[in-house]
């Protein structure tokens, strides 16, 4: 059901259409017999495990540690990858630093980069805006490559406010932003925000996604913003685990309620009422073998030692994870 207040999205897209890019999404999940591709870095995991864990870098921000330490946190804390944001390349390359170098430190502590976040405006109505958008997005999908970098997040930046956005015109943005990928050797993730008035559902993710008939359309799902946005966790279901590379792996508290409640306000998995347990066996189910990555921004937790902290998430991950089994 569409929240109060909130106007319903237009679509215009053909019977034709949808049946073309119908099992970019779904093809998988609903064929029993279908066998889900596993990522490459499945291989170097632990046996028996069925998933990859990654430190989203915003988990440990508030301790103002530059991108090079948390790369060493990150690996002594016994992850497998990290996920860092623009900003911090950027800012390693305004210190003096050369991104190649930091992909090579990146590699050299055994960690990979299954994933990064960028915000630019791929999505607005705008058509000057979204040109720049582009731009935006092709300047950090290069430098997510020389770090060796897969994949970069592809929000709803600059139309969170957005109450009518069509989208059948947002499966054919997407797709521009997936070709614009592939020239590049990175993927565009479809990214969900459940606080924003546009791709906010996972209805509708499913659908640009799908609408986009790309080969490479894959989503970027969060276990709080799902719960923000209003969509029963038992949607995942419904999709394949082949197309969600990379899912953020959080909890929320029972209060504030659903309206008030901020990103502040997540917890380490496990120390919230998310139903984990539910989430992680459906998650198994449709054949996600991809990473849990930390993302968290709590106050509390960026006053802390910042190795304290990831060490502290990855046992908690991991933990939610063999209660599911």
């Amino acid at each position: 059901m569409v929240e109060s207040g909130r106007s319903a999205v237009s679509t215009t897209v053909s019977r034709r259409q949808w049946l073309a890019g119908a099992t970019v999404i779904v093809g998988t999940s609903l064929n029993a017999g279908a066998v889900t591709p596993k990522p490459a870095e499945a291989d170097e995991r632990a046996k028996g495990e069925p998933f990859g864990y990654c430190l989203n870098t915003s988990t440990i921000e508030g301790q103002k540690l530059s991108i090079v330490e948390k790369i060493e946190i990150a690996s002594k804390a016994g992850y497998q990858a990290i996920e860092p944001w623009i900003r911090e390349l950027d800012q390693h390359v305004k210190d003096g630093g050369n991104l190649n170098d930091l992909g090579k430190r990146i590699k050299d502590t055994g960690l990979t980069v299954p994933s990064a976040i960028g915000f630019a405006e791929w999505l607005v109505d705008d058509e000057i805006r979204r040109k720049k958008g582009l731009e935006e997005a092709k300047r950090d999908m290069d430098m997510v490559h020389q770090i060796g970098g897969k994949r970069l997040a592809a929000p709803p930046a600059g139309a969170a406010q957005q109450t009518d956005l069509n989208l059948g015109k947002a499966a054919e943005r997407y797709r521009a932003l997936l070709d614009l990928g592939e020239q590049i050797g990175i993927v565009a993730e479809l990214e969900l925000w459940g606080f924003s008035k546009a791709l906010s559902r996972l209805g509708e993710v499913a659908f640009v996604a799908i609408e986009s008939a790309h080969p490479k359309a894959c989503i970027l799902l969060d276990i709080y913003h799902l719960y923000k946005g209003g969509s029963d966790f038992h949607g995942l279901r419904f999709l394949s685990g082949s197309v969600l590379p990379v899912i953020h792996f959080n909890d929320y508290p029972a209060t504030p309620p659903r309206a008030s409640i901020s990103d502040a306000q997540r917890v380490y998995p496990g120390d919230g009422v998310a139903p984990l347990k539910d989430i992680v066996r459906d998650l198994r189910a449709i054949g996600f073998r991809g990473f849990l990555s930390l993302e968290l921004f709590n106050r509390d937790y960026w006053k802390q030692d910042p190795l304290q902290v990831a060490r502290t998430g990855l046992e908690k991950m991991k933990a939610a994870v063999k209660s599911s089994i």
